[in-house]
């Protein structure tokens, strides 16, 4: 689930987000033994900002053949080690240089690469790539991101110019392998 949020949140605003957002789920029966399964990413538009929390996009599963290599969405993630929801664990903590941004982003791409081999994936299944900051990327793109991904690079990446839904992160990233995407206007 893609959602879009008029500013970031505190630690502690977007703890309370995360409770009402997941009774919403757990109402809807989307729980699995008692665990939210829904990978999601919730950034603030730096421009054009909603009035509040709007969802942006989504993703869904559906059978097929066991033959075709799997999919998968990678929730978002910025600079916060998994588990860790405070300041004292953000990588460069306040770091905004191009070599601060990089290190965020590097930490990001070691991260989402941990997440999507626990789902089975691998970066050739990577079909797309979604940056969110308001600092430039361009110096990150051929280092940091695009060699890394070998021959998903072809898709090339996604940047929404947001911030993360915490106040202080300044990098966030998702990604997925997927078959068909739809876009609905």
């Amino acid at each position: 689930m893609e959602l879009r949020s008029p500013c970031p949140f505190s630690f502690d605003g977007l703890a309370e987000f995360n409770a009402g957002h997941a009774r919403i789920l757990e109402g809807w029966g989307l729980f699995v033994d008692d665990v939210n399964p829904v990978a999601r990413t919730n950034v603030a538009p730096e421009v054009g900002p909603p009035a509040e929390p709007v969802p942006y996009g989504f993703s869904h599963s559906r059978p097929c053949d066991p033959s075709l290599p799997p999919t998968f969405v990678v929730a978002g993630a910025g600079e916060l080690p998994e588990g860790i929801l405070a300041a004292e664990g953000m990588v460069r903590a306040g770091g905004t240089s191009p070599e601060g941004i990089a290190a965020k982003a590097t930490f990001v791409m070691d991260l989402m690469e941990h997440r999507f081999r626990g789902l089975g994936g691998d970066w050739p299944a990577v079909t797309a790539f979604d940056i969110y900051t308001v600092h430039p990327i361009d110096r990150l793109l051929p280092e940091v991101i695009l060699r890394r991904v070998g021959p998903a690079a072809a898709h090339g990446v996604r940047w929404f110019y947001s911030r993360p839904p915490i106040v202080g992160i300044e990098y966030e990233m998702d990604l997925r392998g997927v078959r068909t995407e739809l876009r609905i206007d």
